[in-house]
């Protein structure tokens, strides 16, 4: 019997009014809409030092990272927003990941995983988009093949926050649904 998909969902951005939260915040509607459970994480709640061997050994993990590891374990899937800086994903966004890849087991393998960007420029975020989907594969995620940038994000949302570019609105829609429909168990 199948059961409700389970989806993570976060930004690699930590600005209260990153395009990419937005972006993401109309993504995880979608995907409730769509009848999975959505986890929305703020990495903000869960701030990591860089990842620094020498750190992990004296130290250990950080509580943080141990407690996003038992979050990215207990989904079915991923959906993230990544931001990109200067045509890279964010640090934020890579160390998360690299903090994740510590614990035992392997947190990321077979999950299904989608990823959007946006940014207010004409590529939408397209570069950081393609090396977090190429990172999440690395990691051993199902990545959701697609591109899903949305250009020109600092005029695509109405005052209330609300996505109003229908054509945005369909690829994220396809996205979302294609990533429920690969997450359940």
């Amino acid at each position: 019997m199948p059961t409700t998909p389970r989806i993570l969902a976060f930004a690699g951005s930590a600005r209260r009014e990153s395009l990419n939260r937005k972006f993401l915040a109309h993504a995880v509607a979608v995907a409730r809409e769509a009848g999975a459970e959505v986890t929305l994480l703020d990495l903000n709640d869960y701030s990591l030092p860089l990842y620094h061997g020498d750190l992990e050994d004296a130290e250990g993990l950080p509580a943080n990272a141990v407690k996003l590891i038992a979050l990215l374990a207990a989904h079915d899937g991923l959906l993230i927003a990544s931001p990109e800086y200067n045509g890279m994903v964010t640090p934020l966004l890579k160390n998360t990941l690299d903090w994740c890849t510590r614990g035992e087991g392997d947190p990321f393998e077979n999950k299904a995983a989608a990823v959007i960007s946006a940014s207010p420029g004409p590529f939408g975020g397209i570069r950081s988009l393609a090396m977090a989907q190429q990172l999440l594969l690395k990691l051993g995620c199902r990545v959701i093949p697609g591109q899903n940038a949305l250009i020109s994000a600092g005029k695509a949302f109405d005052a209330e926050g609300k996505l109003t570019d229908p054509r945005a609105d369909k690829a994220v829609r396809s996205l979302v649904a294609a990533l429920v429909a690969s997450a359940p168990h």
